[in-house]
């Protein structure tokens, strides 16, 4: 098929390559010059695992190509996927105003019949109104599609590739039978592709989301109140894992997600609602249980030394929101670095790949480095923040040697509480006690 994907972020990208590589002549269409002239040459704006392989060959064999002009892909493509940005304005509500632009733009450049596929996080009842907006600028037919994307950074090529299931909302019944054709290769081993209203297919993607999002909260709450009773958040997790109800997947205690996805998701969702004269008290509350965990693991610092921050030298172990990506957005890192900060202390950071990411967050704030063992000498204490592989079995003797003290605040859990102690370390993680070395 000839598709034309608008927008070249981790969903553009990752849905034209996939694309691409399925046999389908894909034209990805992006703004920004300087990003269309680095992905003709192979290199990707972002870190996503097999993503930068993938475009290289489909590059290389002609099947993806990259431009600026909107026109031109028009007249190459017969259906065209928006995957523009829809960023959280100050109420929490989704911004629109590139998607709209976007589509308005389409219509006048269309050359003739072309299904417009939204694969924008976008509030219910977008496509109803790009449909109207469109119909005052072209007299050619077009459809308006639904298909919310459900990747996980990190693993979006897998995501794509291996769906658990495919959304198509339309109010044509050709159109989603031509989208539903594009994604069979995808779905072969038995994933559902559900075809339903447009609107419904919006709802999908932050129902989905928002449910997410909630059993993480609710996890970080009942992992603060283990602390509190003298509960192991650990085994409580388990416990609640293996009822066949609830299932063992996003019960993790940490120190609160971030990312692209759950936090404007579910700021939106409770604005939709707010919109349509309902109050989301659920909603509201996954996000503000989220605001608060992220200053745990700060309170922590904080309270371990009497408030006595001003001077002190903390290392950093991953700034990412999650591993295998370098992706920033809404990471808790953000907020406990900014807590440290504030009190007069010092950071010295490292990530694997996020680095160059984070600079443009923090700039000369904090100081960075290429190597994790580098960034703890004469460190007052080892402050993990992403689950990285490489943070689960380090030289933990190495470790205690290079800081002033053996002291570590990990927000992730990755550590086993009497383990720690018995190497000699005070330890701090989520929703277990405190362990002081002996």
């Amino acid at each position: 098929m000839k598709v034309a994907v608008v927008g070249t972020g981790y969903v553009g990208l990752v849905a034209g390559a996939c694309f691409a590589d399925s046999g389908n002549d894909v034209i990805c269409v992006d703004n920004d010059a300087a990003k269309v002239r680095a992905l003709t040459t192979g290199r990707i704006p972002i870190y996503e695992p097999g993503l930068m392989e993938m475009v290289t060959r489909t590059l290389h064999t002609g099947r993806l190509a990259v431009t600026t002009d909107l026109r031109k892909a028009l007249r190459r493509s017969e259906i065209v996927f928006l995957a523009v940005g829809t960023p959280p304005k100050a109420d929490g509500s989704a911004d629109l105003a590139g998607v709209f632009a976007v589509a308005e733009s389409i219509a006048r450049a269309m050359d003739g019949h072309k299904i417009i596929v939204m694969k924008s996080t976008v509030p219910v009842g977008t496509a109803d109104i790009i449909r109207a907006r469109m119909k005052k600028l072209t007299k050619h037919p077009f459809d308006v599609v639904s298909n919310p994307e459900f990747l996980k950074e990190g693993a979006a090529l897998d995501d794509f590739l291996k769906p658990e299931r495919v959304i198509v909302g339309a109010a044509s019944a050709k159109a989603a039978e031509t989208i539903a054709e594009l994604y069979a290769p995808f779905v072969r081993t038995g994933a559902s592709i559900l075809v339903m209203d447009n609107r419904s297919a919006e709802m999908s993607k932050y129902a989905a989301n928002g449910m997410l999002a909630a059993r993480i909260s609710f996890m970080n709450e009942v992992a603060n109140i283990c602390e509190r009773v003298g509960a192991n958040v650990h085994h409580v997790r388990r416990a609640v894992g293996l009822d066949s109800r609830i299932g063992p997947r996003f019960l993790f205690p940490g120190a609160g997600y971030g990312g692209s996805c759950f936090p404007k998701d579910v700021q939106a969702l409770a604005a939709i609602a707010r919109a349509h004269g309902y109050v989301a008290r659920l909603a509201e509350s996954i996000e503000a249980v989220n605001d608060r965990q992220k200053r745990v693991l700060a309170d922590k610092i904080r309270t371990h030394y009497g408030n006595a921050l001003k001077g002190r030298t903390f290392a950093l172990w991953g700034l990412a929101f999650k591993p295998q990506t370098d992706d920033m957005r809404e990471a808790p890192s953000i907020v406990t670095v900014n807590e440290l900060l504030k009190a007069g202390a010092r950071i010295r950071a490292y990530d694997p790949v996020a680095r160059a990411t984070a600079r443009k967050v923090f700039g000369t704030k904090i100081s960075y480095s290429s190597s994790a063992y580098n960034v703890l000498k004469g460190s007052d204490a080892l402050v993990l923040l992403t689950e990285w592989n490489e943070f689960r079995n380090p030289d933990f003797d190495r470790i205690a040697a290079l800081l002033k003290r053996p002291v570590i605040f990990d927000g992730r859990n990755q550590y086993v509480p009497d383990e720690m102690r018995a190497r000699g370390f005070t330890y701090y993680s989520i929703g277990r006690r405190p362990v002081h070395a002996v």
